[in-house]
């Protein structure tokens, strides 16, 4: 298929990941192997892309001041240190493994986020003291470094649940978790960067569409969405890639 017909796709992924938080990676790769796409190109294409609309979208989180810098910081310097172990690790991971691991993370993830209890959105705060959200935050922040940078995801997939878990509202963890992703997103593809498995004209064209993508799914979820609708797109969307890919295994 053409980059341009690819790029396409990637503009729509990213309006829609970018509002809940996440770069699109865990539909990325699926998505790429799909379209007969080698899987060891398909993951550092996927990580580059994630670093792009989640860097497009925290333009727009932090002039609009919803990203929690306080809870990112412990979860930002652990994953970037985690994602290039993930990568390297890649190399050595059969291509089923990889798409049943992203299956289970999918359900079980999906089911949290539908279920969890709602938090009105501006007066949310943190369950617990900022000394034990920095040790959870680096603590899980390493593990998901190592499944972003091993399974071709900014982490967001992780990232949200926990902050929701914490007790902020939707849209505050879907956008401190983009902003967190940008960090994991670029550590992994820099842990890529010594691989042959390049393909320079489909990272140009589809990181175009995504950073377009990004910004246009950003400002739709500041202004036009609302958190419940957020929520409720968050895990139906990774219910549906969960059957998708188990189906494709099948």
């Amino acid at each position: 298929m053409e980059p341009i017909i690819i790029g396409v796709i990637v503009f729509f992924v990213a309006v829609v990941f970018s509002m809940l938080g996440l770069g699109g990676g865990l539909v990325y790769v699926p998505l790429f192997y799909w379209l007969g796409i080698d899987m060891l190109i398909a993951i550092p294409t996927a990580i580059l892309l994630n670093a792009v609309t989640s860097s497009s979208a925290a333009i727009t989180y932090v002039r609009k001041k919803m990203v929690d810098l306080h809870t990112a910081a412990p979860f930002i310097i652990s994953s970037t240190i985690g994602a290039p172990v993930g990568a390297y690790f890649t190399q050595f991971t059969p291509v089923e493994t990889l798409l049943w691991t992203f299956s289970v993370i999918l359900v079980f993830t999906g089911a949290r986020i539908i279920f969890s209890k709602s938090v009105k959105e501006g007066s949310e705060t943190p369950n617990l003291d900022s000394k034990k959200i920095t040790v959870i935050g680096a603590g899980l922040g390493f593990l998901i470094g190592v499944a972003a940078g091993m399974l071709g995801i900014g982490g967001g997939v992780f990232i949200v649940p926990i902050l929701i878990t914490l007790g902020f509202g939707m849209k505050r963890a879907a956008a401190t978790s983009g902003f967190i992703i940008v960090f994991s997103s670029v550590s992994g593809f820099l842990g890529h960067l010594g691989s042959s498995y390049m393909d320079v004209e489909l990272m140009i064209y589809t990181a175009i569409a995504a950073f377009i993508g990004g910004q246009v799914g950003s400002h739709l979820m500041y202004n036009k969405i609302r958190s419940k609708t957020i929520k409720q797109m968050f895990g139906v969307v990774l219910w549906v890639m969960a059957i998708k890919i188990v189906i494709g295994l099948m």
